[in-house]
């Protein structure tokens, strides 16, 4: 089997540059797993590499898709997928870098995501439905449509719930699907090993070099061009935040304190997430240089 490196964890965590590093060695190109990074004029909000960053080493899967689009794992697949064999065929290692779960997956097993394509006319439907009556309502329509898939997901996961009822309006069950979790590649995975408190404070810092940065003028100026809060992209953490802002609902404390609080918690959901990743194997924090040859040179 051909190989890949994955560079996978939270957010925060430091795993762009160490990506950037095993590259260099490599000689490789980056394919990023992150699914904020896929649309353009997004920047600081999303911690996308620099122009700097992406002139040193090649980066797929960045700025592949407008404000106004809406985009699916089973998209993102569809895109990075021949990137990654194309450098496979081409002798190269390629390295998958990023902290959305399921891009990562869909590029490492036969799963089946894009089975479902998203329905974001049925999702608004089911959402209205949930603030007139509750999620126990939209719950009993996936009791009544697909009854397997409701006894494993609780009715407050309303997520996962709206999901499935997506994939049983585009023509089958959720409970019927069965992927497959045998590999496509021989990958090696690495997360970094931080502790929660540590975590926490980088995301912290990071939250603010963000507003630094100028992130509030980024949301302003995405809305000004015509992207809706509605719209997916901006459902992100770290704009579908500011924007109460804006319409002068909170302070800037407020807004600032609710993108870190968000943002601790979806790392919390990641490094849930990556347990599951099997044969991951943690490195302590440490110069990237020497982990990313000690990463290399066990591949």
């Amino acid at each position: 089997m051909k190989k890949v490196l994955v560079i996978c964890g939270p957010t925060a965590s430091g795993k762009s540059d160490l990506a950037i590093e095993c590259a260099k060695l490599l000689n490789s190109e980056i394919i990023s797993a992150d699914s904020m990074n896929v649309y353009a004029r997004l920047n600081i909000g999303t911690a996308k590499p620099t122009i700097e960053d992406q002139r040193l080493i090649k980066h797929h899967m960045i700025d592949v898709v407008q404000p106004t689009d809406s985009f699916s794992v089973g998209d993102y697949r569809d895109l990075a997928l021949p990137i990654v064999n194309n450098l496979v065929e081409s002798g190269k290692i390629p390295v998958i870098c990023g902290g959305t779960g399921f891009y990562i997956n869909s590029l490492l097993y036969k799963m089946s995501y894009g089975n479902g394509c998203a329905n974001y006319e049925l999702r608004e439907e089911l959402k209205k439905l949930v603030q007139e009556k509750g999620n126990q309502e939209v719950y009993k329509i996936l009791q009544e449509k697909d009854p397997e898939s409701a006894k494993v997901l609780h009715p407050n996961d309303l997520k996962r719930v709206i999901r499935a009822l997506e994939i049983f309006y585009n023509g089958t069950k959720k409970s019927e699907i069965k992927d497959d979790k045998t590999p496509i590649f021989d990958y090696s995975a690495y997360s970094f090993d931080y502790s929660t408190e540590a975590l926490y404070d980088r995301i912290n810092l990071r939250v603010d070099k963000m507003v630094n940065y100028g992130l509030i003028d980024e949301v302003k100026s995405l809305l000004s061009e015509g992207v809706l809060p509605s719209y997916q992209c901006m459902q992100g953490i770290g704009y579908k935040e500011v924007i109460p802002y804006l319409e002068n609902i909170i302070d800037l404390q407020t807004c600032i304190d609710t993108i870190k609080l968000n943002t601790r918690h979806y790392a919390k959901r990641q490094k849930t997430f990556f347990k599951k990743l099997p044969n991951l194997q943690y490195l302590i924090p440490n110069d990237n240089k020497l982990l990313a040859k000690l990463v290399v040179d066990k591949l």
